[in-house]
């Protein structure tokens, strides 16, 4: 793998582990305790926050996948590499809809229970900064 390549995928891949930790596990829980925050006000926030987050997500993605297929990645690199990019496509295209659906209601006055597709989101987060952190580490090392 060129230099240039690995440069991109260790920042890129750094860069975007801390802003999933800062957005999915800081910000996104602790907005419902602040005061005065009421669930749809929260819902609201969380889907502008989550939808910029995306955005950035999906340009960091495109540039891991750029500087992997370009710069001849090993199979160390390319491991969690598609790992991450796997990750990020089922969270956008298979739970995020559904959890925006669910907010839709929410916000339009249904008063509905828990939703487990939090809970799937969460857990290919997790699962994605674990990948992401991987895929530093070992383009790092190189």
């Amino acid at each position: 793998m060129n230099t240039t390549a690995e440069a991109a995928v260790t920042a890129v891949s750094f860069v975007w582990f801390g802003m999933v930790l800062a957005i999915s596990f800081l910000e996104a829980p602790l907005k419902f305790r602040a005061p005065g925050v009421t669930i749809p006000i929260g819902l609201g926030i969380g889907r502008l926050v989550f939808r910029a987050l995306n955005f950035a997500e999906a340009a960091f993605a495109a540039i891991v996948l750029v500087a992997v297929a370009a710069g001849g990645a090993p199979t160390p690199v390319l491991v969690p590499a598609v790992a991450v990019l796997v990750l990020f496509a089922a969270q956008v295209g298979v739970v995020r809809p559904g959890l925006n659906r669910r907010s839709d209601r929410v916000l339009a006055g249904e008063d509905l229970p828990r939703s487990r597709g939090h809970l799937y989101y969460v857990a290919l987060e997790t699962a994605k900064v674990t990948a992401l952190l991987a895929l530093g580490i070992t383009t790092l090392a190189r």
